[in-house]
């Protein structure tokens, strides 16, 4: 059932234990607004707890309280009577669900969510589910901390690309600014969010030299395999490196996960890449989407190409 903010408000105000998600390969947004949320919900007396069932990034290890989110364990069970669910749809947060049966709420912008299993607050046109955030913590009447502000700020900078992409809209600068004057530190931020080890300049080194070309250059792809996975902490920023090659309309990142198990991140130009990630079990954005395969990588490559190729 679709929401309205003081709907998703009210919600929240009449649980008292929450279990706050994302979906796994968690990345700015998705850390940055379940860490705001639950600060948030502790403010109001609520137990709230995160987990994310994957492992976190090295690059957003800045972020404050990053070390009490959990990762589930077989057998675990968490005592909720709700599970609010940020930035993406229940299939993909992996084990989550078996923690416990409450009911979901779920708070998203991606416009591939259709939400048809649970109660839904949906704004496809907020650039993050970190703008949506800032807007409900003001409908609730929390505190705008430099902790929170610092968690839905990252979260909002990192997915309209440090506000160059398309979804950056006057309301999302006016968001920013507002995050500004509860003391957040956006070059702090930036710095940390673009630090990356040796090992990881290496690996997108190797990665960079992986790159073929698709469908008379209208494709570019990067894949990371087992061995290159190893050596390289995060995959985050290698296929913005070859999104702007002349002529390449889709760029493509496979990467290695596990043995059945590979990773698929999309972006594009022009094209509406959330559809075919929608048509591969996937979604996201119009110009930035992606999904998991549950087969081993050559499979995962050969399904994609074809799907791809179905496109051109």
């Amino acid at each position: 059932m679709k929401l309205t903010l003081k709907e998703v408000a009210n919600k929240l105000n009449s649980a008292e234990k929450i279990l706050v998600t994302a979906h796994v390969s968690p990345d700015g947004d998705a850390l940055g607004s379940t860490l705001a949320m639950c600060l948030a919900l502790r403010q109001f007396g609520k137990t709230a707890q995160i987990f994310i069932d994957d492992k976190l990034p090295p690059y957003l290890n800045f972020l404050p309280h990053l070390d009490e989110i959990k990762r589930p364990q077989e057998g675990e069970k968490f005592d909720a009577d709700l599970i609010l669910l940020l930035d993406t749809v229940i299939d993909r947060t992996g084990n989550i669900r078996s923690l416990t049966d409450a009911p979901i709420l779920n708070v998203d912008h991606h416009v591939t969510n259709t939400g048809t299993e649970n109660d839904l607050y949906l704004e496809p046109n907020a650039a993050a589910t970190c703008e949506i955030v800032f807007d409900l913590l003001k409908e609730m009447g929390a505190t705008f901390t430099k902790e929170i502000a610092t968690c839905i700020y990252t979260g909002i900078a990192t997915d309209t690309g440090f506000f160059k992409y398309q979804s950056t809209t006057p309301k999302t600068l006016r968001t920013a600014a507002e995050l500004l004057e509860c003391d957040v530190e956006p070059n702090y931020i930036s710095e940390q969010v673009e630090r990356r080890t040796l090992n990881d300049f290496i690996g997108i080194k190797h990665a960079l030299q992986t790159t073929e070309m698709f469908f008379g250059g209208k494709v570019a792809g990067i894949v990371v395999d087992e061995q290159l996975s190893k050596i390289v902490d995060t995959t985050e920023g290698i296929i913005d490196l070859i999104r702007v090659i002349e002529d390449v309309e889709i760029a493509f990142v496979l990467t290695y996960k596990e043995e059945n198990a590979t990773k698929l991140s999309l972006r594009s130009k022009n094209v509406n890449v959330a559809e075919i990630a929608k048509k591969l079990g996937g979604g996201g954005h119009i110009r930035a989407a992606g999904c998991t395969f549950h087969t081993n990588l050559d499979e995962a490559k050969e399904t994609l190409l074809k799907t791809l190729g179905e496109y051109f």
